[in-house]
């Protein structure tokens, strides 16, 4: 049996879910969320922190600080429990309450941007806060996950070679987009595999990530405000963007056959099948990764009165079959573990061009 002495020493890597029986169509979803910090994140979380101890950025004094919607916050929290550090999370108006609370309960601060930037969005407020912080004490540490390397290399080291010791067939694989690095790990790792893998990228609506028109967006989890920095798309080859509400219904479909998901999950699920409803063929192989599970968000997506605020009161209707509306709706398009913004602003990617975990001076 497994016996650990640090939380981040138990991360199960290797549990998927055959969603055929749910939606008529074989993927296969890698669940992300059984670890201590609850998602894909923890692995990001400790590859950046640990490589910023080997390089001398963390002291005993060092205070840890992140702008992040939510996994990773609770991720670093955990972390920084562990290992002694103090940790101060930046998120905003739309991170899960319970996410919120749960990082307070690991002994982190939380502050919470409640107000606009010049943009209209949520992203450069925190980016600004992190920045002034770091530049009034030189005790802040920040990592950066929009530009740390250490975010896609946890998944090209790890993330990928699981997906890869299990699938050794693998056609295509389904991942989320937000800052990019489970993307970005994944596509690297398998461009230099033994047979080609197609890498279909899902973002949702909304998102300006790989270009577009910005849009509302309540759903933590996927989406940016701005190109992230991490991303090379000569290594995506398809996207699929995912309306709101499919990632909702989706979610929903899945619950109701005991398998209860996080929103990125949800995303991710509707963009696929829509995808494999245009491509699917015999014995293809595909495979979907699975941020996170949905505990955090009983109180959003979960939660009828908040969706039916937001999205009407038609946002669960059941279709023919009982089940809830289809996984992907018109908003799925083919024309290509964080939502981080709700409207674009190209003075975000100025404000995250220096390099990561550089401790700030006064």
């Amino acid at each position: 049996m497994p016996v650990i002495s640090t939380p981040h020493a138990f991360n199960e890597g290797q549990l998927y879910v055959d969603l055929r029986p749910i939606f008529g169509r074989s993927l296969y979803l890698k669940c992300e969320g059984f670890n201590f910090a609850g998602s894909i994140k923890l692995k990001a979380a400790i590859e950046m922190v640990e490589t910023a101890e080997r390089d001398g950025l963390l002291t005993p004094d060092s205070v840890l600080i992140e702008s992040s919607s939510g996994n990773l916050g609770v991720a670093l929290s955990m972390i920084a429990a562990s290992k002694g550090y103090r940790f101060l999370c930046v998120t905003d108006s739309r991170c899960n309450l319970s996410t919120r609370l749960l990082m307070e309960a690991l002994g982190s601060e939380v502050h919470v941007i409640a107000d606009l930037d010049a943009n209209g969005g949520f992203l450069g407020a925190r980016i600004d806060y992190v920045r002034a912080l770091c530049d009034s004490d030189e005790r802040y540490v920040w990592l950066s996950q929009y530009t740390n390397p250490g975010n896609w290399g946890a998944h090209y080291r790890r993330t990928a070679p699981e997906i890869a010791s299990q699938f050794p067939r693998l056609d295509v694989l389904f991942v989320g987009a937000g800052t990019t690095g489970t993307l970005m790990g994944c596509a690297r790792y398998f461009r230099e595999w033994h047979r080609p893998v197609r890498i279909v990228a899902v973002d949702t609506v909304g998102s300006v990530a790989f270009g577009g028109k910005p849009g509302r967006r309540m759903i933590p989890g996927l989406g940016m405000s701005m190109r992230p920095p991490l991303l090379d798309e000569s290594y995506v080859d398809e996207v699929v963007r995912v309306e709101e509400a499919d990632t909702i219904r989706a979610c929903h479909r899945l619950a109701r056959r005991g398998f209860l998901f996080g929103g990125s999950t949800g995303t991710v699920v509707s963009g696929a099948m829509e995808w494999l409803a245009r491509h699917e063929r015999p014995g293809l192989t595909a495979v979907a990764v699975a941020p996170d599970l949905g505990e955090r968000y009983l109180d959003t997506i979960y939660q009828t009165t908040w969706l039916e605020d937001l999205y009407g009161d038609g946002i669960l209707d059941l279709g023919e079959d009982g089940d809830d509306g289809p996984a992907a709706g018109p908003g799925g398009s083919s024309a290509e573990s964080e939502s981080e913004e709700v409207t674009a602003g190209s003075r975000g990617a100025d404000r995250m061009s220096r390099a990561p975990g550089r401790r700030r001076k006064s």
